[in-house]
């Protein structure tokens, strides 16, 4: 009824197995890195999609007057980290971010979002040339807040 097993070839197999599986590098499930913003604003891709209507200021960056505030709104982004080096899924999932900032101020009427900082799981983190990026095996995600704004040219 059952099959005897070789216990060489079972051996072996356990052993290749666990090579394999030992040779994999390890992750932790949330590595978490300050990375630079102008990067991100810099690329293609962000060139391409980010119109110019709308200026982004992190932290205490000073800005223009400020004419009229819309509030203050969230922007929490994930994007697939698979087989991608930290700065570049770091900086696809900040680009989602600030395509939503400049959406919701395009819809506004405001022309720029100030006070910018990283957001993840409501942790306020204030940086005027950095963002909180949270990269994990699969996933990686960047929160945002900031005030919608309309400034002074």
């Amino acid at each position: 009824m059952f099959k005897s097993v070789n216990p060489v070839k079972f051996v072996l197999s356990a052993v290749l197995s666990m090579a394999v599986l030992g040779s994999v590098p390890a992750r932790a499930a949330d590595d978490v890195f300050m990375m630079p913003v102008k990067p991100a604003l810099e690329t293609p891709n962000a060139k391409e999609k980010l119109d110019g209507s709308v200026s982004f200021y992190f932290g205490d960056t000073p800005h223009p007057k400020v004419l009229e505030n819309y509030g203050e709104f969230v922007s929490n982004k994930k994007t697939n980290a698979f087989a991608k080096s930290d700065a570049e899924t770091c900086q696809h999932v900040v680009l989602s971010n600030f395509i939503e900032f400049q959406e919701r101020a395009q819809s506004l009427g405001g022309n720029a979002v100030i006070n910018i900082k990283s957001y993840f799981r409501r942790n306020e983190v204030k940086d005027d040339s950095r963002y909180e990026c949270h990269v994990g095996f699969l996933m990686s995600g960047v929160a945002l807040k900031g005030e919608v704004v309309k400034l002074a040219e």
